[in-house]
């Protein structure tokens, strides 16, 4: 893009160190794949899995154009095999595929490469058939743990697991696995996806340890002689890194992104988006090209409606994805690729960002994350992201990213330049959106000011927070069992000016969680949180509003599932962006009645309060929503339902408004965003359904905007007989209109730029707009129809 002319902090260039391109294993995965997968559809046609319609869906990414710009690999998931061949390999259902060699040579053919599916361990019609396994003596019961043991995530209880657990220290173990993947490349075949894999695969312990599984599919890869990529699934974890990283090109960090009939017969949805910017954090560390690469699934974002998601939804996708270096595998019908995908797919400057070698590290996180990766040219590439559901203002300093200053700023999915911008930068996001930029730095910032480090362990505990051995940690303590009435409490948290300053929270889990925090005795806030282990802390940076003198931040989680705590680390000059927004969780509301605490791990704090509603005693009450000044804002509500559910929202007392909101499940929220009237100071948000009958939908979490679109401000200046008028207003990005007229002002009306000379006897009329905001109330100023009420000069 443009000349280097500095670099960014001693994180990035640890992350950006080039490496040799053969260091990877099998000779595969030096840039992470491009291509498509079955397995999506599958999700949402039981019949589609067929050797014809995979044929179809290669012929499709051929035509689409996709394909010249890296989209090579399609891969076939669970569900081809049939039956198992003399020597107890897995061979095709020959229904559905009749000749899978010739399946493979079409995809060949097409300039692409194919891919298959299996498990760890043997399934039990291998076993029972007592096969000679090729090349040995030995048959396919000699190579079983015995008695039979579970030989991966899929396994059904002992004594009858089905999948049977292989014994590798056993002779004819190892060439067995030799002879399956030997049978795979005689097809052709380019990429295996092992999937159950555990530790993982929901079973985050050794009870079945397929890593011995692991090694020997790639040393029966690399036996074959053929380079083929090998990925191992699923939601891996990360205690085991170093065989994931030694024996396979990728390791999924996640469960799967489809719904698999979940929501409504559509591919995927936001929160199992979201999830993957949750999970990224704890693995960011753990990637590259001598490494391997961190497997997000598949990136459902080409079917239009089908997918389940927003034109806007789907570019965060691409954009969470392409940062993180992540294989880039389109989901859905091929057939019916649409024009955001075509689009975003031969934009190879947005390819660039994934294939770059360079994945990003999260520099803010929360709900306006931050990430930043070395472009490898000299620049960076930098995501912002908005998650609340309202169009919302993003900032980032350019300080807190290791550099002064941005010469130059490139919009990576428009082409626009955006020129420079000192010392930082803002702007507005949609909801669930995104921004990708390219930034040329300058200024490096050798040595930025230590923060202060604070241990949990050292902090006020409650309940049954304690300490716990943590060798990764600082310290080698962390403090677990956080939740319900037991919280880590920080008293002495110092700073000498007030302001907003950064906090570093160092902490861990295995899989969603939530941390909430709460300052001075504030709302707590929500830092929700993904992650592989429990014994390796992840950073995540938020925004905190301190005073002068000593303050305190407790962490929480009132629904009793908060993440594990390493420490914390206050840093900053107390210039730091404020928030725009505040969230109240539901769980630590007022609860009345019947209402309780339902759990999921894509809500918002791990939980969201239900069972309330069918009578006026069963409420939720938000007693400490705080506003600046009293204006218009927007409340996002973010609620769970399985068909149409009504709630009632009254505010401050006043009459309730009455909402049917809808969903397809109980564990996925779903936004709903509403302007609102909020007093200056703190007001009361109560959520019931009066009627006996009327249940209501669950409610996870409400987000209030920070920034009311308050009124104008009109001055009026009648010194020396002037009639002029200056307005004003507190909005970020407000611009205000005006008339004399009588008419009530509008976006067309006159554009506010100087101060305003209004008639005699009229009266000016003003408002505000401000991107991601409703219009203003209407502000307004009577002007006599005299100079001098009294004397009647100046006429």
């Amino acid at each position: 893009m443009r000349t280097f002319l500095s670099i960014a902090t001693a994180g990035l260039l640890l992350s950006s160190l080039h490496m040799p391109a053969d260091a990877q294993v099998n000779g595969a995965g030096h840039k992470p794949y491009l291509g498509w997968s079955t397995f999506s559809e599958q999700t949402i046609n039981g019949n589609f899995l067929t050797q014809a319609n995979v044929q179809t869906q290669s012929d499709a990414i051929k035509a689409s154009g996709i394909e010249e710009h890296g989209f090579r690999y399609i891969n076939i998931d669970s569900g081809w095999q049939g039956s198992f061949d003399g020597n107890g390999r897995p061979i095709p259902n020959t229904t559905t595929f009749p000749n899978i060699k010739a399946l493979v040579e079409h995809i060949h053919a097409n300039g692409q490469k194919a891919g298959i599916y299996w498990i760890p361990g043997i399934e039990q019609p291998a076993v029972d058939g007592n096969y000679p396994i090729l090349g040995t003596t030995y048959h396919t019961q000699d190579i079983v743990v015995m008695p039979l043991a579970q030989g991966n995530a899929f396994a059904g209880a002992l004594p009858n697991p089905y999948h049977d657990k292989i014994d590798f220290t056993k002779p004819g173990a190892q060439e067995y696995i030799n002879s399956v993947v030997d049978l795979f490349a005689s097809w052709g075949i380019d990429f295996i996806k092992l999937d159950g894999v555990t530790p993982g695969s929901y079973v985050d312990n050794l009870s079945i340890d397929n890593r011995p599984d692991v090694q020997a599919w790639s040393q029966a890869i690399a036996h074959s002689g053929r380079p083929i990529w090998l990925t191992v699934s699923w939601q891996l974890d990360q205690d085991y890194l170093d065989t994931w990283q030694q024996y396979a090109n990728a390791r999924r960090i996640d469960d799967d992104v489809e719904c698999e009939g979940g929501c409504g017969g559509y591919l995927t949805n936001w929160p199992r988006i979201i999830l993957r910017e949750y999970d990224d954090v704890g693995w960011e560390s753990a990637v590259g090209p001598t490494i391997g690469w961190n497997d997000m699934d598949s990136l459902d974002v080409g079917n239009g409606s089908a997918d389940g998601l927003s034109d806007t939804e789907k570019r965060t996708a691409i954009t969470i994805w392409s940062m993180a270096n992540a294989p880039l595998y389109l989901g859905g019908d091929l057939t019916q690729l649409d024009t955001l995908a075509k689009s975003a797919f031969t934009n190879d400057e947005l390819l660039a960002v994934d294939q770059s070698g360079h994945p990003a590290t999260q520099r803010v996180g929360g709900f306006h994350p931050v990430w930043i990766a070395d472009a490898g040219d000299g620049d960076y590439y930098v995501a912002l992201y908005n998650f609340t559901a309202f169009t919302d203002r993003v900032d980032v300093r350019w300080s807190d990213l290791g550099f002064q200053n941005a010469i130059a700023v490139r919009d990576v999915w428009s082409h626009t330049e955006l020129g420079a911008s000192p010392g930082e930068f803002s702007t507005m996001i949609l909801g669930h959106g995104a921004r990708l930029l390219k930034v040329t730095p300058q200024g490096q910032i050798e040595h930025p000011p230590a923060g202060v480090s604070y241990e949990a362990e050292a902090a006020t505990l409650t309940g049954s927070a304690a300490p716990a051995s943590c060798p990764a940690c600082s310290g080698g303590v962390k403090v677990g069992n956080i939740g319900g009435s037991s919280e880590v409490i920080f008293n002495n948290i110092s700073v000498t000016k007030s302001g907003i300053y950064r906090m570093q929270i160092d902490a861990m889990t295995q899989g969603p969680r939530t941390m909430e925090y709460s300052v001075n005795g504030a709302a707590a806030q929500s830092l929700n949180m993904g992650g592989g282990s429990y014994l390796l802390p992840q950073s995540s940076t938020v925004p905190v509003a301190l005073h002068a003198g000593n303050n305190a931040i407790a962490f929480q989680n009132p629904s009793g599932y908060g993440s594990d705590l390493d420490r914390i680390v206050i840093s900053g000059d107390g210039k730091e962006p404020a928030p725009t927004f505040t969230t109240y969780e539901a769980e630590g509301a007022q609860l009345a009645g019947t209402a309780g605490f339902d759990y999921s791990t894509r809500a918002s704090g791990g939980a969201y309060v239900g069972n309330f509603g069918a009578g006026s005693a069963n409420t939720i009450t938000f007693n400490n929503v705080t506003a600046p000044s009293t204006g218009n804002y927007q409340l996002e509500i973010d609620y769970v339902t399985d068909g149409p559910r009504v709630v009632y929202v009254s505010i401050n007392g006043a009459t309730p408004v009455q909402l049917t909101l809808n969903g397809n499940n109980w564990y996925d929220p779903v936004p709903y965003v509403m302007p609102v009237q909020l007093l200056g100071g703190t007001n009361s948000i109560v959520f019931s359904n009066p009627n006996s009958t009327g249940y209501a939908p669950g409610i996870d979490v409400i987000i209030v905007s920070a920034g009311a679109n308050t009124a104008p401000q009109i001055a009026t200046e009648s010194a020396g007989c002037r009639r002029t008028a200056t307005l004003s207003d507190t909005t970020s990005g407000a611009v205000l209109y005006y008339t004399t007229d009588g008419s009530t002002p509008t976006q067309n009306s006159k554009l506010y730029t100087d101060p305003v000379l209004v008639p005699k006897g009229a009266t000016l009329r003003a408002i505000a707009i401000a991107p991601g905001y409703p219009p203003s109330d209407v502000a307004v100023a009577a002007f006599p129809s005299t100079d001098d009420r009294i004397l009647g000069k100046c006429e």
